[in-house]
């Protein structure tokens, strides 16, 4: 690989569809973001693309929940190494596509080959349970079980931000459960989800088991359609509101935003938690939905570590993502950067003040942070889903608990403390999808419950969470 190279010959995508490759109708194109050149273009998803989707889907059940789980476990394992042979190449994809710096693309590609070997290890651990019968009179002498079942078609919709990965967390427990999947990456993101699908398609998948769509056209309908029996969401809010209103009785896995809280308490190793907050609020351009955006920091310690936030901030390394030496790339597009260039901007003329920050280039922003922000600034309340932060000092933290439990959001906060009392106050407190004690918001590991609560989301990713909300209960009673 030549790491800075930015350029590369457009790829064409084609959807998989029934054990097929099919060209579109209509193609559109996919514009790298640091340079503007075309990387690819991709199909356009038709209303019988989608339903010749849907029929394959609906077709495959059957072969998929009747495979033992020790085959499809050997399934992923192979699609794992598969994707872990290709790992260059899916990366470059991707951050040719989406901006996302190099060396980050290729930790991802990685982490999705584990994750896929994670899924592998619970499709043989779905388990059921022994109902005590003999509980109640009525029940004595019988027998209970509830047993596990795969639902049978599974619909995933997955974003830019971590392409290659998030598609991971929903086709390998997808398939590890017995389950056929339709899957429509992001119009935004698609080369890299094709190379990855191409390189899963080599582990030997039944046919009609895995399905590829493309474009927003065909989601409305993907999403209502009575052939699929679960729905799963990784994006915004809105979309992902819109999404629980229209599936009517389906059930939903949704993978939705916050606005990263951390906190830093003067107890802490608080120049440690510095350098976590800058890298972990400007990594992958800011895009992600647990990124840090609101500090909260005692005030015996801010002056400290706010020297320390912006020293390490300036030691971060932005440029062309196809540069190894690059640790942050561009915004999906010019649009976004646009969109948080803006949020940044109302906040200045609200009272904030920069610390540091600077023009926008393109899609590209430089590491931003504020402080003398206010609570009804968007860039405070919103998420911003780019490269800012916020640092706002207290003096007591348990009302910022109460505050952040009664506001819409709940995805994941960190704190930094070495009072376990205080922890654990935050653990029991904060009415969020995850708490992470000494580590900042964004910190997620691939086997763990991952997502939030309220606006933020429903249900977990984590491969034997998903397996586990993509199976459905049934109890067995022997008279």
């Amino acid at each position: 690989m030549n790491p800075g190279n930015s350029t590369s010959e457009s790829q064409s995508i084609r959807m998989y569809i029934g054990g097929q490759w099919r060209d579109a109708e209509q193609v559109a194109e996919v514009k790298n973001p640091y340079t503007g050149d075309v990387v690819a273009h991709m199909p356009v998803s038709s209303a019988r693309d989608l339903d010749d989707a849907l029929n394959a889907a609906r077709a495959a059940r059957k072969a998929m929940a009747d495979m033992p789980g020790y085959e499809r476990a050997a399934m992923l394992q192979r699609a794992a190494d598969q994707v872990a042979k290709r790992a260059e190449d899916i990366a470059r994809a991707m951050s040719l596509e989406t901006g996302k710096a190099l060396r980050d693309s290729l930790v991802e590609v990685q982490r999705t080959s584990g994750v896929l070997r994670l899924c592998a290890e619970e499709a043989v651990r779905i388990q059921g349970e022994h109902v005590p019968m003999d509980a109640s009179a009525l029940g004595a002498g019988k027998i209970g079980m509830v047993m596990r079942f795969p639902v049978g078609v599974v619909a995933a919709i997955t974003p830019f931000n971590a392409p290659v990965n998030l598609a991971a967390h929903k086709l390998g427990p997808a398939l590890a459960a017995g389950n056929s999947l339709v899957l429509k990456p992001s119009p935004k993101a698609p080369l890299s989800v094709h190379k990855f699908i191409e390189a899963v398609l080599e582990a030997g998948v039944p046919t009609g088991a895995i399905n590829t769509l493309y474009g927003d056209a065909v989601a409305p309908q993907l999403i209502c359609d009575p052939r699929v029996d679960f729905v799963s969401f990784t994006g915004s809010i809105p979309v992902g509101k819109i999404i629980r209103d229209r599936v009517g009785m389906k059930r939903v896995a949704l993978e939705l935003g916050g606005v990263g809280p951390t906190f830093v308490h003067h107890d802490a190793n608080w120049k440690a938690a510095a350098i976590a907050c800058a890298r972990n609020a400007v990594g992958l351009a800011g895009q992600s939905c647990v990124s840090v955006q609101n500090v909260f920091v005692h005030q015996a310690i801010l002056e400290g570590f706010t020297e320390a936030v912006c020293r390490e901030m300036d030691s971060i390394r932005f440029g062309d993502p196809m540069n190894m030496e690059t640790e942050v790339g561009t915004l999906i597009d010019e649009a976004a950067a646009i969109r948080v260039e803006a949020m940044i901007t109302r906040a200045l003329e609200a009272g904030a003040t920069t610390l540091r920050g600077g023009a926008r280039v393109g899609a590209q922003l430089p590491g931003t942070i504020l402080t003398n922000v206010k609570s009804d600034m968007s860039i405070v309340s919103d998420e911003i889903f780019g490269p800012a932060m916020n640092i706002q000092p207290y003096e007591h933290v348990e009302p910022l608990f109460s505050a952040i439990s009664d506001s819409p959001y709940g995805l994941q906060c960190g704190i930094y403390t070495n009072s376990l009392d205080l922890a654990l106050s935050a653990i029991k407190t904060i009415r969020t999808g995850g708490v992470i004690v000494n580590g900042t918001s964004r910190w997620r590991s691939d086997q763990m419950p991952y997502g939030g609560v309220k606006d933020s989301g429903m249900g977990r990713e984590g491969p034997k969470y998903s397996i586990r909300d993509m199976t459905e209960e049934r109890l067995f009673v022997l008279n």
